[in-house]
């Protein structure tokens, strides 16, 4: 009997960032859609796990829901189409992939690997911040400690550069940029602030380089076993919040930029050109390495007109 069912929902993100508010809002949805039919329970800032043990409580049951972002191209390479760059035009462009390229090219991808991508939504506009130096050109990162996300793709992209990243989950940035074991990071604007990196990092570089989605993902085998009803709100409620979660993030770049900069963070606006120019060897990687790499960077790049 479904009666009562405790959906439980997972997320390594903060309290307060762009994620945990989706993910809050999506649980207040689908909670009063079911109204007590079953309840999502969600758990933030890791409490479950970071996001590496949240996949695999998902295989295993004992979490229903996550939101992996970039970690997933550690699952299958073809999310890492969303790591190439400055892919990304604006949040209307992101609107076109996800609807042309994600849904019918990337997804299935996920659901081989035993997962099932429910939406998606944002983690959002990456920039760099470091204790160092103000980031005008990929020369200002030359042997600069920079912590990434666990994807290989990002990892090639700072070395690419000439930075010296290394992959750390995002539970532990915070003390590693405090102690100086890392002098930068890169995150979305919305990270930044509700992880307070502002307290231990005085720059912040709008590099805006990657445009990082966020994914509410089931695990394919525990989705199966819940009764179809609950399956069709959980899934219908997770595409309705796509655009809210994207115009949550727009509305939100610019604010907390202010918020940042009032904070004491001194802020500059990259050199666009000269890092879009230092990244062409990436594109050309992922193109080579993935089946149908190149396929699926033109039918994006072909969105943005």
């Amino acid at each position: 009997n479904a009666q009562g069912q405790e959906i439980i929902f997972a997320i390594s993100a903060n309290t307060g960032s762009l994620q945990q508010q989706t993910a809050a809002e999506y649980t207040k949805r689908v909670n009063e859609k079911l109204a007590g039919q079953a309840t999502i329970k969600l758990f933030d800032n890791s409490q479950l796990g970071k996001d590496k043990d949240l996949l695999q409580k998902m295989k295993l049951g004992s979490v229903h829901l996550s939101m992996p972002s970039s970690i997933m191209s550690s699952i299958t390479d073809e999310f890492a189409l969303f790591d190439m760059p400055f892919l990304v035009k604006d949040r209307a462009h992101v609107g076109a992939i996800v609807d042309k390229v994600f849904w019918p090219q990337i997804a299935p991808k996920a659901e081989a690997k035993g997962y099932k991508i429910l939406g998606v939504w944002e983690n959002g506009v990456r920039n760099i911040t470091n204790s160092k130096q103000a980031i005008n050109t990929p020369a200002d990162l030359a042997g600069l400690k920079i912590r990434t996300p666990k994807s290989k793709w990002r990892v090639k992209m700072f070395e690419t550069w000439g930075a010296n990243p290394t992959p750390m989950a995002f539970s532990e940035v915070f003390v590693a940029l405090q102690t100086g074991v890392m002098d930068g990071q890169e995150n979305p604007n919305t990270n930044i602030w509700s992880a307070k990196f502002q307290e231990v990092q005085q720059h912040l570089s709008v590099t805006g380089q990657v445009y990082s989605p966020s994914y509410l993902t089931t695990g394919k085998a525990v989705f199966s076993r819940l009764d179809p009803a609950i399956q069709k709100v959980l899934a219908e409620t997770a595409l309705d919040m796509q655009a809210w979660a994207r115009d949550q993030g727009a509305a939100g770049d610019a604010e907390l930029q202010a918020k940042l900069e009032a904070a004491g963070m001194k802020v500059n606006v990259a050199d666009r050109a000269a890092f879009v120019a230092a990244s062409k060897p990436i594109y050309a990687e992922f193109a080579k390495e993935v089946t149908g790499g190149q396929a699926l960077i033109d039918a994006a790049l072909e969105l943005s007109q």
